[in-house]
């Protein structure tokens, strides 16, 4: 079944060419199916390739999925034109008058700063404490984990002496769950961050279920004991030369930076990059949505409570 989206979307075309199955609002509207209602708060600074990553992985399910983008009202955009934002994004405030049955947010390249010198930190908890009560689950990704188990549950970030960038392989520590259910042991996760979680942190949490982790980059994997919020400290939605596209412009801004681990062929960034970790992030995202939302989600969305 398809991902629906707007007809315009510039997302549209690259996907139709990978022969990803998307649906338009207007073909949408024909079919009598309650398609799953997912918001994304795109906080990446390259909003256009995220929504391209994103949608990808979303589509590739056997449901139909209306996606809603989201910005951040107090936040002003360096990288995405505002007539994309305006055309193709809702604002947080139309975020609280819907109700969704899933929710992603994203990363964001702020996590060497304190969480509350983000720009649009308040924004960012209030949409945080809605879900709650009006999002059946919400999946927190890179620096939007870090976010998320700080505000909802306390837990600290760690800062790096470096910054941490490869493909590392994490534990897949409870097969039997849904979320990692067909995984290998173990499996290659994408990594861009100059902090971590502490895999410790998780476990003496009695709210948490901690699912993956590894030795070199901390917790991967974890979910509320409610299934209701799932934390991805990884980027399974980059594409093949997401990593490359960040080194080079790190190279190119001065900025002391070593090349991403066990990524370029015979760690030469002149030489092609395989993905490695496609089939994995096609399955969690199928897993997620499965499970998680549209095996548990009310049929009415007005339905949706607070998590217990």
């Amino acid at each position: 079944m398809p991902i629906k989206i707007d007809s315009d979307l510039p997302a549209r075309k690259t996907l139709e060419e990978e022969n990803i199955f998307v649906m338009t609002d207007k073909r949408a509207a024909t079919q009598d199916i309650r398609p799953l209602k997912i918001a994304i708060v795109n906080l990446m600074p390259t909003k256009e390739a995220t929504e391209t990553q994103l949608l990808r992985l979303l589509g590739n399910t056997p449901l139909q999925v209306e996606i809603s983008l989201v910005r951040m009202e107090g936040h002003v955009s360096k990288h995405t034109g505002i007539d994309h934002l305006e055309r193709f994004y809702i604002s947080s405030r139309d975020v609280f008058n819907r109700k969704f049955d899933g929710m992603i947010i994203t990363g964001a390249p702020v996590e060497q700063l304190p969480y509350e010198q983000v720009d649009y930190w308040d924004e960012l908890c209030r949409i945080m404490d809605y879900a709650k009560k009006n999002v059946f689950c919400t999946l927190y990704i890179c620096w939007g984990a870090q976010a998320g188990l700080y505000h909802l549950y306390g837990i600290e970030k760690k800062l790096l002496d470096k910054k941490l960038s490869g493909i590392y392989l994490s534990k897949n520590l409870k097969p039997k769950e849904p979320l990692v259910r067909g995984f290998d042991d173990s499996f290659p996760v994408p990594t861009s961050r100059y902090t971590t979680i502490d895999a410790g942190t998780i476990k003496a949490n009695k709210n948490l279920v901690l699912l993956a982790d590894s030795e070199v980059t901390g917790m991967t994997l974890a979910k509320s004991k409610d299934n209701r919020s799932i934390f991805m400290t990884g980027h399974l939605e980059y594409d093949t030369d997401t990593l490359a596209k960040e080194y080079l412009r790190d190279i190119n801004k001065g900025v002391e930076i070593e090349k991403p681990a066990h990524y370029f062929t015979n760690d030469d960034p002149k030489q092609p990059i395989y993905s490695t970790w496609r089939s994995t992030a096609h399955l969690f995202y199928s897993n997620w949505l499965n499970y998680y939302v549209y095996q548990a989600t009310p049929f009415l969305l007005q339905d949706i409570s607070e998590t217990k």
